[in-house]
């Protein structure tokens, strides 16, 4: 399951492929996964600027991250748009003030390695 804010660049290429991938960082990748949570996709390569190798998936159409020690290639199999009227006052404060509700991915894992 992975949850993604419908403002990410990723939710697009999940909803136009229907699959997505976890990738596990390994030791000492501490700065690249800070790095790509801070910088969007749309304005930056951060593949390129944090020089890391894309691998095609062996069971999906979408990429794997070549450095990461663990990878799963995952096809959505539900979806679940978080629901704004039913998130408590003080969760949307915090988490939601924009508004941005996460679409929440189900994925049956069809490769791991």
């Amino acid at each position: 399951m992975v949850a993604v804010r419908p403002s990410r660049f990723s939710h697009g290429f999940i909803e136009e492929s229907g699959e997505f991938t976890v990738n596990v960082p390994g030791e000492g990748m501490e700065g690249v996964v800070e790095y790509c949570g801070k910088v969007s996709g749309r304005k930056h390569d951060k593949f390129a600027e944090c020089k890391l190798s894309l691998l095609k998936g062996k069971k999906v159409r979408v990429p794997v991250i070549k450095e990461c020690k663990v990878h799963y290639e995952c096809r959505v199999v539900h979806k679940l748009e978080v629901v704004p009227g039913l998130v408590p006052a003080n969760v949307k404060k915090t988490f939601y003030p924009r508004g941005d509700y996460h679409t929440i991915y189900f994925g049956k894992i069809v490769a791991v390695y």
